[in-house]
């Protein structure tokens, strides 16, 4: 049994969805529009049980780099080409990678298309900001290669459907970077959320507190960076003149690239309310936040935002802030799944739980913080993409689907906040004519947002 199916016969488990019932339900987050072509490449060749997996990583300078190490530390892995925008980083992580794994990288590449049509690459790790995810993906599996594309999956709904149709239909093993999906104490949770012992869950508390993360100042336009090709960072995106607050790490809190905290963080955490709850899409979602704490900084994002989603008979709440630190439960980030006889609360540091006392007595047992345990969320993610490569298995912990499908509720989410309304979702369109022109990007020519 996968992370992401469930017994139906288990008489400790309340919900009874299987893993195909949730892709099932999950195909109604979004039907495609008619799009732009791209060329078709020349297929890889398969990769054995037994075999070297060749691979090539797009967008160096942080977590793409990350997953990389990740990879490397599997003796089965060679990484046999970089590409990144920006020559400093470029050289920076060649030389890096060659202390990892003894020998040169045999290809640097400035541009990512010439890294997909490499024959002799097996994977993709697709690192680069959230508005490159698409053409990238796309591109990769029309060529035969199997992909680990950093989350959020999308940059908007219609993205994401088109990058499942892309992996379903040229049968690529994808696994989407919501690591958390292969840590197993995050799965110990679920299995005692599934048990039924909280009782009626009403809400799931979801939230993300940065303070680590504090605002960006207001910065005027510069000259491009000696070594950066400005032009290709932008790719689809608004042509804009060079600002280092929109460039690197901080690219995430402006539209045109990211979501914010909302995509950042929330496909993490939202993903396992869903998952706990055993539910898709909701009835209805509205939100309410804005630059309250940083009202003249750079941001686009607000640094405060409440969502919640609405299903039959409970709420998800989401809640995020940048430059403070105290979420709940004394904890800066986590789920809390409130329950009739207590609550669980989860977060990358372990879970416990904490009863409900009522007239001073309490309804359940606790349970006493349960540590993280394991070589590591992340490594086990890379570890399990690994075995799917080798076994063309596409139910990997964190499939195409499962990353389509919670980069799409969070773009829900984000879509309320910017319209002010409370929307209700068919899976298609939100029959309001303003909330629905957030439903896909338009790029900038020559991209083209491909059609599968």
């Amino acid at each position: 049994m996968t992370i992401f199916e469930f017994e139906e016969n288990d008489t400790k488990t309340t919900y009874d969805m299987t893993r195909r019932e949730f892709l099932e339900k999950s195909a109604v987050l979004g039907a495609g529009l008619t799009l732009s072509p791209m060329m078709v490449r020349m297929a890889a060749k398969p990769v054995g049980a037994n075999d070297k997996i060749h691979l090539g990583l797009i967008g160096c300078n942080g977590q793409g780099f990350t997953n990389l190490q990740a990879f490397l530390r599997n003796p089965e892995v060679d990484c046999i080409a970089l590409c990144d925008i920006d020559s400093g980083v470029l050289e920076r992580r060649a030389a890096d990678t060659e202390k990892i794994q003894g020998k040169k990288v045999a290809h640097l590449y400035k541009d990512w298309r010439k890294l997909i049509d490499n024959k002799d690459i097996d994977v993709v790790i697709i690192g680069t900001p959230d508005h490159w995810h698409c053409l990238q993906l796309v591109a990769a599996c029309e060529a035969g290669k199997d992909v680990y594309c950093e989350k959020p999956l999308g940059n908007s709904i219609e993205e994401c459907n088109i990058m499942v149709r892309a992996a379903e239909k040229y049968k690529r093993v994808v696994q989407v970077g919501q690591w958390q999906r292969s840590d197993p104490h995050w799965q110990d949770a679920m299995e005692f959320v599934h048990s039924g012992k909280l009782g009626k869950i009403r809400t799931v508390r979801v939230f993300s507190y940065q303070g680590w993360c504090p605002s960006i100042p207001v910065k005027p336009d510069q000259p491009v960076p000696e070594g950066v090709d400005y032009d290709m960072w932008l790719g689809p995106a608004p042509k804009r003149p060079f600002n280092p607050n929109r460039f690197h790490f901080t690219f995430r809190w402006f539209w045109d690239y990211a979501g914010g905290l909302m995509t950042d963080w929330g496909v993490h955490l939202l993903d396992y309310a869903l998952f706990g709850m055993n539910v898709t899409a909701p009835n209805s979602i509205m939100a309410s936040g804005g630059k309250f704490g940083y009202p003249d900084d750079a941001c686009e994002t607000p640094d405060l935002l409440q969502t919640i989603y609405t299903f039959n008979d409970f709420t998800v709440m989401w809640d995020h802030a940048i430059g403070i630190d105290d979420g709940a439960y004394g904890r800066n980030h986590g789920l809390g799944f409130v329950g009739e006889n207590g609550t669980l609360v989860i977060d990358r540091n372990g879970w416990e739980v904490i009863p409900e006392r009522v007239y001073g007595v309490e309804r359940m047992e606790p349970v006493e913080l349960q540590k993280s345990y394991g070589e590591g969320g992340l490594n086990l993610h890379v570890k399990n993409h690994l075995a799917c490569i080798k076994e063309r298995n596409f139910n990997c912990n964190a499939s195409i689907q499962i990353g389509a499908h919670i980069a799409k509720f969070a773009h829900l989410g984000n879509i309320a906040y910017r319209t002010g309304k409370k929307l209700s979702w068919d899976g298609k369109t939100f029959h309001d004519a303003e909330a629905d022109t957030y439903l896909c990007k338009t790029y900038r020519e020559p991209w083209k947002l491909p059609v599968v």
